[in-house]
């Protein structure tokens, strides 16, 4: 049986332990608010954007010219994964670099062969994951979350962009979770280039027959719209991981506070035994002493 002391000892570590995740559930509580917020806000106005520009690229004469349509056979593959910067977060890291991994052996195993599935990691989890594992790795985005903005995330987009349009990349998809809510989230992997135009729904045919009118001119929407849609689902997809992670962290430090509790109650019971033991030891040495000179 454990002495008292080291049972004091661990007491005391496991009750230094709760108070560290207590604060740590509060501060991701805090930090969910304000992300949640800012992912209800702009998801209507994604979806919205998305979808107008399925439709309407659809019908348009100038979809084929425009270099952010173009498919083409499979060579290059670009993965932007989105994690963390920091973990005690449960399984949301382990389940994005799984889903990448799976999506890499089942769709792209022939170009990871031929070392052209390159990684554009947005937080440093997914980066270092991946490093591990000698995937060619981009870091310029990976502080991303430091200070996260609209701005910073186009960055990233805009370098993925380029990419694909130079013909550097053939296919570019995003892994991250989308948020549900605190307790669920869901490993998404989205394409993202080249686009994929919109179908009438339960036709499989795309909307090309809808008559627009157009001003300023087809070009001009069409050019101005693909740019600003990509970089918005990519930003999209940014605050959702976000939201995501508070809401895991939170989950995980509940569950380990409440964790804490059950050891303490076990350590506790423990520890009353053990002192109770030591009592009984003390008086039946002191019974068994006065007897002793008792008899003699």
């Amino acid at each position: 049986m454990a002495s008292l002391k080291e049972v004091r000892a661990r007491i005391s570590s496991i009750n230094s332990t709760q108070q560290i995740t207590k604060a740590m559930k509060m501060v991701a509580a805090a930090k969910l608010r304000r992300a949640q917020d800012n992912i209800t806000q702009l998801r209507p106005y994604a979806q919205k954007l998305s979808q107008m520009l399925g439709t309407v690229s659809a019908g348009a004469e100038t979809a084929s010219e425009n270099p952010y349509k173009q498919t083409r056979a499979i060579g290059r593959v670009l993965l932007i994964v989105v994690t963390s910067d920091r973990g005690l977060c449960g399984a949301f890291n382990t389940n994005v670099v799984k889903a990448a991994l799976t999506l890499i052996d089942e769709k792209y195993s022939a170009q990871a062969r031929s070392g052209n599935v390159e990684i554009m990691a947005i937080g440093k989890k997914g980066g270092e994951a991946f490093q591990r594992r000698g995937f060619k790795v981009n870091t310029s985005h990976v502080d991303a979350f430091g200070s996260l903005s609209f701005a910073t995330v186009r960055t990233a987009a805009e370098e993925a962009m380029e990419g694909f349009a130079n013909g550097r990349y053939d296919i570019v998809e995003v892994i991250y979770n989308e948020f549900k809510n605190a307790a669920m989230q869901i490993v998404r992997t989205e394409q993202m280039l080249p686009i994929v135009s919109a179908e009438k729904p339960g036709t499989g045919v795309a909307a090309a027959s809808v008559n627009y009118i157009f001003e300023p001119s087809e070009v001009e929407i069409i050019t101005e719209l693909i740019p600003k849609t990509i970089k918005i689902q990519l930003y999209k997809a940014v605050l959702d991981s976000n939201a995501s992670e508070h809401g895991a962290r939170m989950t995980a430090m509940d569950k380990a506070t409440e964790n804490a509790g059950e050891l303490l109650k076990e350590l506790r019971l423990v520890y009353n035994r053990t002192r109770q033991a030591a009592i009984t030891t003390e008086i039946l040495e002191i019974v068994g002493g006065a007897e002793a000179l008792a008899s003699a």
